[in-house]
Formats: structure tokens, sequence, C-alpha cells
């Protein structure tokens, strides 16, 4: 099967729109799992070992679950208790909080990164939790969290081919459907792949500018 520009340039519009679709969802869920994240992080660091250890083990569970058995639990399986939810609301949902998982330890890690001197010299300066925070701590422990942050960004964007299987149109679920109308798979799904580069490489690169900017804003890198 040789490739036809004819049939790539027809089609584009739709691939640029499924494409749009694609960024808002890794958008949204990403913001949603930064969130999710920060609660899981907090509900570890209480005083309640109980509470601590019961979401400890929710973030290994969802951790240790695929994604799209996650996927297909919350849109097919839990309408079944009562729990209908549209395929976009379960896609968003269901990539925030998986990914969620993953952030809460990123931002673990960097918090555990920050040297243990430093936590308690603000106790003996008796500064407050959120001035030991945001004045002393978050500073320290952002430049180590920004890397893995920036590798879930790319990882969700990458994911999101699997929300076709429950019907979100994104740039895979378009490209099955041209494919399926026209007989013809070469282009579409060349396409897909070069809109994923397309995107991918340059939010890459972007990242890794911005992790050197916030070093040296931060006076941790120069």
């Amino acid at each position: 099967m040789e490739w036809r520009w004819d049939f790539a340039i027809e089609i584009l519009p739709q691939m640029l729109g499924a494409m749009l679709n694609t960024l808002l969802a890794a958008g949204i869920g990403y913001g949603i799992a930064l969130i999710v994240g920060l609660l899981l992080l907090l509900g570890q660091r209480t005083k309640y070992a109980l509470l601590n250890m019961a979401v400890r083990e929710v973030v290994e569970f969802v951790r240790s679950t695929p994604l799209i058995v996650q996927l297909f639990f919350v849109y097919f399986v839990a309408p079944q208790f009562g729990v209908v939810l549209s395929a976009w609301t379960s896609a968003m949902l269901t990539i925030g909080i998986h990914y969620g998982t993953y952030l809460s330890e990123v931002y673990r890690g960097g918090l555990e990164a920050v040297p243990r001197g430093q936590w308690e010299a603000c106790r003996a300066l008796n500064f407050s939790p959120a001035r030991t925070y945001f004045r002393v701590v978050i500073p320290q422990a952002l430049p180590a969290s920004l890397p893995g942050m920036g590798n879930y960004l790319v990882g969700i964007f990458k994911d999101t081919p699997m929300l076709s299987t429950i019907g979100v149109v994104e740039l895979m679920h378009t490209a099955n459907a041209l494919g399926a109308e026209t007989y013809r798979y070469l282009e579409p799904y060349t396409m897909v792949g070069f809109m994923f580069l397309l995107i991918s490489l340059p939010t890459a690169a972007g990242l890794r500018k911005f992790e050197r900017y916030v070093g040296r804003a931060l006076g941790v890198t120069k």
C-alpha cells in the first residue's frame, strides 16, 4: 500500500481536532493527578498510623493494577453499583487517580530529599507548619521532584490512546474510525505517531529547561 497525500490532507482536519482532544485529556488528567497526589501524600504524613497505612495500601494497589483495567472498571463495572459516568469523566478521573498515586511518591521522594536538619531547625525556630513547608522545605524539594513530575506528564500524554477503548474521541480513536471507514490505515496511524512525536519531544525539552530555570531561581543550581 502506497502513501496517498491527497487522503492524508483530507483527513488532516479530523486528526488535528482529535489531537486537541488528546491534549485536553492529558492536561485535565494531569491537573487532577497533581491534586490527588498531594492529597495522598498528606494522607501518608498524618499522626494517625492506621490512616497512613490505609492510604499507603491504596497507593500500592492502584499502582499495581493496569490503567486499562481501571478504565474498564470505572466505565463498565461502576454503573452496576449505581455510579454512572460519561466516557470523558471516567477517563479523566481514572487517569487522575492512577497517576496521582505515582505523583504522591514523587512528592514524597522530594520531601525526603530535604535534609532532616532543615526540619529540626524550623522546629527550633518555632516556625509554623505552613512557614516550614512554603519557606524552607518546598523550595528545596521542588527541584528534586520536577523531573519525575515532568516524566509523568509525558507518560499521561502517551497513555491517552487507551481512552479509545471506552469511546473517548482522541487521536487513536479517530485513526481507528477513519481506517475502518476507508480501509486505509497507513495514513491515519502514521499521522498519530508523528503527532505524538511532534508534541512529546518539544514538551520534554521544555520541561528540562523549566527544571533548570526553577533550580536557578531557587538557588539550587547555577
